[in-house]
């Protein structure tokens, strides 16, 4: 039997674990927003931003790519939700050569607003960039949403073919290195898009 004063212990626990979450997640988020280099930001300055221990970070996320992991995906549930719910022009029910452009246009934008936070997520951890969820998700969106225009048979590669040229290491190159405005960029991808669509 659980006393009263367990029960009001394990509430606050959650509630401090609730808190340490989110002070974990915004701090991580302003450190790789100012960084030179996603590679400069280490667990212990996350941990020493955040007011917890370096344990904690670990218990929490597991490593420094579950805890890259967990910022993007709190970053970009907005963007998740306009797509899977939202109305046009990235919702489930836009005309496909209305949607494709659009769905890359938001995925760049989403990485020229967070460069070394997405550098960080395609550099993080071991094994292929292509095997995490996020990349399954929008390469499955893209997929599908081609599927449903007359004359693109190989969908998967086309798909694979445009989310390369919204690659992090890609925008960083062309943005940092390069010193291309994000409009540019932007423009350019929608002419790319437009040759690959045709018609």
């Amino acid at each position: 039997m659980v006393t009263s004063n367990e029960a009001v212990r394990a509430r606050k626990e959650r509630v401090d674990a609730v808190r340490n979450r989110e002070a974990v997640l915004a701090a991580a988020d302003d450190l790789f927003a100012r960084s030179d280099s996603p590679r400069g930001v280490s667990m212990d300055d996350v941990a020493a931003a955040a007011g917890v221990g370096k344990g904690t970070l670990f218990r929490r996320f597991g490593d420094r790519t579950g805890l890259i992991r967990a910022v993007v995906e709190a970053r970009i549930e907005p963007l998740r939700q306009a797509v899977e719910e939202g109305p046009a022009p990235l919702g489930p029910g836009t005309p496909p050569r209305e949607r494709v452009p659009a769905l890359l246009d938001a995925i760049l934008e989403f990485k020229l607003a967070n460069r070394h936070l997405s550098l960080a997520l395609e550099e993080a951890g071991s094994g292929s960039p292509y095997q995490t969820e996020y990349y399954r998700w929008w390469h499955t969106t893209l997929r599908q949403t081609l599927d449903r225009l007359p004359g693109h048979a190989d969908s998967g590669f086309t798909a694979h073919a445009l989310l390369a040229a919204t690659r992090a290491d890609l925008v960083e190159h062309l943005a940092g290195t390069e010193g291309l405005t994000g409009e540019r960029v932007r423009a350019d991808l929608a002419a790319h898009v437009a040759k690959v669509l045709g018609g």
